[in-house]
This record gives structure tokens, sequence and C-alpha cells, in this order.
């Protein structure tokens, strides 16, 4: 390994693996780093891992350049669906075209606070039951202005069973049920 040469006080801040990963996630390329200050390729890159930064291709800084306030929208867009729809790491990295960790990184930047699996979990469960109960009220109103459960169940593609679940969730009186088949006469026994 080459010694590295000497620095000024100034370049040897320059050097230190947050100030690099600082200018080169503001959109500096590694040649620049090199350049600016004074040391070899690889230890540019080596200070670079080190400080955790996630490295981008050549695409990706040409688009950062071409719009500089585009890494900043999309990480409050990020935390927009991470924060209001409960999106997790994962969906965000595919949505963006982005690594987990990059995805993070942003959510991160843009002021986000990480879940942890069990509260992206209670989170989801408290949405979903949210959009249970508004179903079930729904099927209230319909069943009340004279929709049958069969029909209910039909159009919401839901049993009869479910559909009568979720209108007792919702507190509905249900009618009796009506017998189709022929009419029993009183007095006669079949």
């Amino acid at each position: 390994m080459n010694p590295e040469p000497p620095v000024t006080a100034d370049a040897s801040e320059l050097a230190t693996p947050e100030s690099l990963r600082k200018r080169y996630e503001s959109g500096a390329t590694v040649a620049e780093l090199v350049a600016a200050s004074g040391l070899s390729y690889g230890t540019v890159l080596n200070r670079l891992h080190e400080a955790g930064t996630e490295m981008r291709t050549s695409w990706q800084t040409r688009r950062m350049r071409q719009d500089p306030q585009a890494r900043p929208r999309l990480a409050a867009h990020l935390r927009t669906l991470y924060e209001q729809h409960g999106a997790t790491l994962t969906e965000l990295a595919a949505g963006a075209g982005e690594t987990r960790r990059s995805a993070r990184r942003l959510l991160i930047e843009a002021g986000g606070t990480v879940r942890t699996t069990q509260q992206t979990l209670r989170m989801r469960a408290a949405a979903r039951a949210a959009e249970r109960h508004k179903l079930a009220l729904s099927l209230r109103v319909r069943y009340e202005a004279g929709a049958t459960v069969p029909e209910l169940a039909t159009e919401c593609n839901y049993s009869a069973a479910t559909v009568y679940r979720l209108l007792h969730q919702a507190g509905t009186p249900i009618r009796p049920q009506h017998r189709h088949g022929p009419a029993r006469r009183e007095g006669k026994r079949p």
C-alpha cells in the first residue's frame, strides 16, 4: 500500500470519512473527491465505505446533478409513504428503485423515524380494522335500504356468513329470514 501524501489542515478535514460521505451524497463523484482531498482513489472508496455510504451508479449521479432537488423531494415523498400510508422500507426501496439501506437513509434525511416490525404490523392491523369497519357500515346502509344478505355477498365477493358477521359488527338489526318454500296451511298436516 502506498503511503498517503502529507496533507494540510484544510485538506485533512476534507479527508475524514464523514466529510467525504457528506460531499459524495451531495453530488460529488469519487474522482472529484480524490482531486479535492489528495487521497488515492482506493483510500477515498475505503473511507466512503467506512462511513457507511450508499454508492451510486454514474447514471444516478447524472440524474442527481440534473435536478439537485431530486434527492430531497424523493426523501420527503418516501417519508410521506412511510408515515401516512404505512409502507415498509422494502416497499419504499422497490418503489424508488433504491436499496433498503438507501431508502432508510433517505427516510432519516427527511426527518422520519424508522419503525420496528411490530409497530408496522400494529399499524397495518389498525388500518385493516378501520377498512373492515367502514365496509361493515356501508353494508349496513345497503341492507337497511332493502338489499338481501345473498345480494350483498355476491356484490362484495364474500360469503353470506362473512356479510352476516360484518352486519353484526355494525350493529345492524337483522330482518327475519323468509321461507321461500311452498306455503303451509294451518290445520293441515303434510
